[in-house]
């Protein structure tokens, strides 16, 4: 699956911005909401299988010769991993989802800004975001419980909570920005 980058760019803009426009807006609540995540079965239940989901997504896309007889155990050995990891392992599942969809996430990135990094070096700024989520997502693959010792230090206190929003809504804002300029600029030049 690959989007335009203007597209992607604009969607991730406007999930991130929204999310930390609602922690300036009413830091307490955030802060709440932020520290239950790591152990919420509820988000760790979605993410899991919207990560399985999409997976799979990816896996029915590839073209791979040498294992198109194998195909249907791996949907079916990759879909009892996703679901089992739901049953059998509730410690953290909120934060594995999370960690499986930024590594899934950064493929998409990566997917859709190639393309445009011959056009402009703006790209590099999603590129490089990009990595960062691999290396996020590999993080908290390996030890879930960072998150929400990050999270408890970040809503510490409302300025944290203020100063963290502000920064990643600066960031989204420019990210939407790019989305809607260079990227759809950039798009139309490579036509």
């Amino acid at each position: 699956m690959t989007l335009s980058l203007s597209t992607l760019c604009v969607v991730l803009g406007l999930a991130m911005g929204l999310s930390q426009l609602y922690g300036l807006l009413r830091p307490q609540a955030f802060a709440a909401a932020v520290r239950k995540f790591p152990r919420s079965l509820a988000w760790g239940w979605a993410l899991m299988l919207l990560a399985t989901a999409w997976f799979l997504y990816n896996l029915s896309q590839e073209a791979i010769s040498d294992f198109a007889s194998w195909k249907e155990y791996l949907y079916a050995g990759f879909a009892g991993i996703g679901i089992g990891a739901c049953i059998f392992v509730h410690d953290f599942l909120a934060v594995r989802g999370l960690a499986v969809l930024l590594l899934l996430l950064a493929r998409l990135m990566v997917d859709s800004g190639r393309p445009y990094l011959g056009h402009t070096s703006w790209a590099l700024v999603i590129q490089v975001w990009a990595y960062v989520l691999v290396i996020a997502g590999m993080w908290l693959t390996v030890s879930p419980w960072r998150l929400r010792d990050l999270l408890n230090y970040a809503t510490a206190n409302e300025k944290r909570i203020k100063t963290g929003c502000a920064a990643r809504l600066g960031f989204g804002l420019l990210v939407l920005a790019l989305g809607l300029t260079v990227f759809r600029t950039a798009a139309l030049a490579a036509q």
